[in-house]
């Protein structure tokens, strides 16, 4: 009973500081010709409430796409993410009580997420909520609710995209592990039957014509507006100040380099999880999947980072202090986007609550040893070859007292200083290019976790 009580008080927490930031919140509200993200969400309610479905996504006299064209619907996310996040905190196993309420709080109050769907109003917690719920499904056998949860995640918000590849790998590797010829292959009917039935019922309004189908799918996926949007910490924003690819190269060969670099980049994890699934190489490969997407595929936009970041958060309690590090990189890294919309103030709020909530809860300084970063069996490998390999943490340690600092200084700089007039973006350029090296790091980290896993498993067996 009393965890219920507590768990209801995290809940409250986190709807408090959501609705405390929208009160404070601007987004370029009273700023002609857009009038910034809130007046978005007002005009697609708008639009499909006044306009038949098969005008929702056409240009015409009642519905300008140049003014906050259709992307996607807007549903409460009390009703989803929120559910989903105490139900998977609640589900973990070998951690206290205690644990479990102090992981709901910390998730419900990373900044990123609630930055973005409260400050700048571009919600996207229904899809992520969608995609917990699929997590949660496919991580306890319930496949078939899982893979329709994940259904409604994609066909919410099309960058659910970033976590397909982990989904469709960890289910297809049950069918394996199964057996095709038999309880496996009855499951992967079962899983095609459920995709198929979701996508047909979510897309029957828009088949009613061929070119309304081709509308909605050019409205969702947008190429022609290049290959990054605004500064954006990938690879490609971040190269291109040395050099300008999207002025150099045609539009057609960023769109293979960019699929080349992110395919190869996710292809290893991917391979992992398919040939040895498992929960817990579930949840790392989405992380390292979502990071291989937002730094190297087509057309980003800084808040996917949040595609990132949510299941990182699912990981928070296994490695919370490389998790509590990543989440408020992934917040600085919208750092020129978070300006925009005046929301410094309380970005630096939610970030310090945010930082404050995870150090007290996992004493995060004190996780950085070996096991506890899930680097001993990775460093056990390398001292085979070099025997005085043991200073991993204390340099992980030393790039983590960087990476903060850093973002402080850049932080204050953005704030209190003007750049150069021959520099205008220089700040921006600089927060994105910092951002961008951290996510390497992290990717390369992520990386290593999941393909020394099964290692680390059989030492442990072993040891048992």
């Amino acid at each position: 009973m009393e965890k219920w009580y507590l768990m209801t008080v995290v809940v409250l927490i986190g709807l408090t500081v959501r609705w405390t930031v929208s009160l404070n919140s601007y987004s370029g509200a009273g700023k002609p010709p857009m009038f910034g993200d809130y007046e978005a969400q007002r005009h697609w309610q708008e639009i499909t409430f006044n306009l038949p479905i098969n005008q929702w996504y056409f240009n015409s006299s009642d519905n300008n796409l140049q003014y906050w064209g259709l992307d996607y619907l807007l549903i409460a996310d009390l009703l989803i993410y929120i559910p989903a996040v105490v139900l998977y905190c609640c589900c973990l196993k070998e951690i206290s009580t205690k644990k479990k309420i102090a992981n709901a709080l910390c998730i419900l109050l990373y900044p990123g997420l609630i930055l973005i769907d409260y400050g700048h109003f571009q919600y996207n917690s229904v899809s992520l909520g969608f995609a917990l719920w699929g997590v949660l499904g496919v991580s306890y056998d319930w496949d078939l609710l899982g893979s329709l949860a994940f259904c409604l995640a994609i066909n919410y918000k099309q960058m659910e995209l970033y976590h397909s590849l982990p989904f469709f790998c960890f289910l297809l590797g049950k069918c394996f592990k199964k057996g095709l010829k038999g309880k496996g292959f009855v499951l992967l009917i079962k899983l095609a039957c459920t995709v198929v039935a979701s996508f047909i019922l979510c897309w029957l309004p828009f088949f009613t014509e061929r070119e309304q189908t081709l509308q909605v799918l050019r409205r969702l996926f947008p190429v022609d507006r290049g290959l990054f949007e605004d500064k954006v910490a990938n690879v490609w924003c971040s190269f291109s100040v040395f050099l300008k690819i999207k002025d150099i190269l045609p539009h057609h060969i960023q769109i293979m380099i960019s699929f080349c670099f992110t395919f190869l980049s996710l292809l290893p994890a991917c391979m992992k999880l398919t040939l040895h699934p498992s929960p817990k190489g579930f949840k790392f490969t989405l992380v390292s999947c979502a990071l291989s997407f937002f730094l190297f595929s087509f057309q980003v936009h800084e808040k996917s980072i949040l595609l990132v970041s949510v299941p990182v958060c699912l990981v928070l309690s296994e490695i919370p202090f490389m998790s509590t590090w990543f989440l408020l990189v992934s917040t600085f890294s919208m750092l020129p986007l978070l300006l925009k919309d005046e929301l410094v103030m309380p970005s630096v709020v939610t970030a310090m609550a945010f930082f404050i909530a995870c150090t007290t809860s996992f004493s995060i300084f004190e996780k950085t040893s070996e096991e506890e970063l899930q680097l001993k069996s990775f460093s056990i490998s390398v001292r085979k070859y070099f025997p005085c390999f043991t200073f991993l943490p204390r340099i992980i340690r030393y790039l983590f007292l960087t990476s903060v600092i850093t973002m402080v200084l850049l932080t204050l700089m953005t704030v209190t200083l003007d750049p150069p007039q021959k520099l205008p973006d220089l700040f921006s350029v600089l927060v994105c290019f910092v951002s961008c090296l951290n996510f390497l790091f992290f990717l390369v980290y992520f990386n290593i976790i999941i393909m020394w896993d099964s290692k680390n498993e059989r030492n442990q067996k072993k040891i048992n």
